[in-house]
C-alpha cells in the first residue's frame, strides 16, 4: 500500500530540536546543526556536544529521547544507538565531544536490519573511514563542526545509497508520528497518510522498533516535559487537555511510568 506523503515539510522545520532536554541549563557546549546538502532525507540533523568538565566533576545530561535511532562518532569509536523506552542519561567527565546524527527512517532501514533489537542499546560500528574524517574536522580550528557534520553527512550518504519510496513512506510516517501534535493514535496518524494502521505498525518496527503508539506517546511526553519546565504557572490539569491526556492522572502516570517521577517533583527539580 503506498502512504501519501502529507509531511509536506521535514521533521526538522516541525519540531523543535531541543525538545527532550530535561535540564538544558546543564548542557555543556551544545549544537544542532542542519543537515548538509545530499542527505536531508537520511537525518533529521547533526547533534554535537563538547565539555570540558573540571577535574573529579561530572555533568549528568538527562534526555528523554526522540523515538528515532542515532549514529554517534567518539573519540574511540562509531555506534549506532537504539530507540529509548524510559530515560535515557550520560555521564560527563573529563574533555570530549561528540557528533552524531539523529537517524530518519530511510537511513535505519539501509544501515539497521532489526532496530527492535537495538531499543535501550547500541552496538558498535565498524566504520574506521568516518572515524578518521569526523576526527580529523574536530581537531581542526574554526568551522570544525560544520566540518565534521559534513563529513558524517557524506559518509551517511555513501553508506545509505539512493533513497527508495518505501524508505521516503517511511520518513513520512515519522515526520508526521513526531511532529504533528494533532495526531493523538495510529487510527489518526493511519488515515492522515491514506494507509492501514497495520501497515503504519509493520512500517514503525521496521523503521524505529517501536511501535506508533509509544512513538505518540514519546512526542506528547516531551511536549508536557516542556510545557511544565517553561511554565511554572501551567495548571498541570490544563497541560494534561491541551496534549490529549485523559486526566491529570493519565499524565502523571506517564511521567513515572518513563522518567520514574511525577510533573510536580519534575517542575520543582527543574527551578
Amino acid at each position: 500500500m503506498k502512504i501519501r506523503d502529507t509531511s509536506g515539510p521535514t521533521l526538522v522545520r516541525m519540531v523543535n530540536p531541543a525538545r527532550g532536554v530535561l535540564y538544558p541549563d546543564r548542557l555543556p557546549a551544545f549544537h544542532r546543526l542542519p543537515v548538509p546538502p545530499g542527505a536531508e532525507e537520511l537525518a533529521a540533523w547533526i547533534w554535537i556536544p563538547e565539555w570540558d568538565i573540571e577535574p573529579g566533576g561530572v555533568s549528568r545530561q538527562e534526555i528523554v529521547a526522540y523515538p528515532a535511532l542515532n549514529l554517534v562518532v567518539e573519540q574511540d569509536g562509531v555506534s549506532i544507538v537504539g530507540a529509548t523506552t524510559r530515560l535515557s542519561h550520560r555521564d560527563l567527565v573529563g574533555t570530549g565531544w561528540a557528533v552524531g546524527a539523529l537517524l530518519r527512517p530511510a537511513a535505519v532501514i539501509a544501515l539497521v536490519p532489526e532496530p527492535a533489537a537495538l531499543l535501550d542499546d547500541a552496538r558498535r560500528l565498524d566504520a574506521p573511514e568516518l572515524l578518521d574524517a569526523v576526527r580529523s574536522a574536530m581537531a581542526t580550528g574554526e568551522g570544525h563542526r560544520e566540518r565534521a557534520a559534513s563529513a558524517l553527512a557524506a559518509w551517511l550518504s555513501r553508506r545509505a545509497g539512493p533513497v527508495a519510496e518505501p524508505a521516503r513512506q517511511a520518513n513520512a510516517m515519522a515526520d508526521l508520528l513526531m511532529g504533528d501534535s494533532s495526531v493523538r493514535d495510529p487510527e489518526a496518524a493511519a488515515a492522515r497518510l491514506a494507509a492501514s494502521v497495520r501497515t503504519l505498525q509493520r512500517m514503525a518496527h521496521r523503521a524505529v522498533g517501536l511501535p506508533p503508539a509509544a512513538m505518540i506517546r514519546r512526542r506528547r511526553l516531551q511536549e508536557a516535559a516542556a510545557l511544565v519546565r517553561e511554565d511554572p504557572a501551567a495548571d498541570l490539569a490544563t497541560v494534561a487537555a491541551e496534549l490529549g491526556y485523559a486526566d491529570h492522572a493519565h499524565l502523571t502516570n506517564d511521567f513515572r511510568a518513563v522518567l520514574g517521577f511525577t510533573p510536580s517533583a519534575y517542575r520543582a527539580g527543574s527551578r
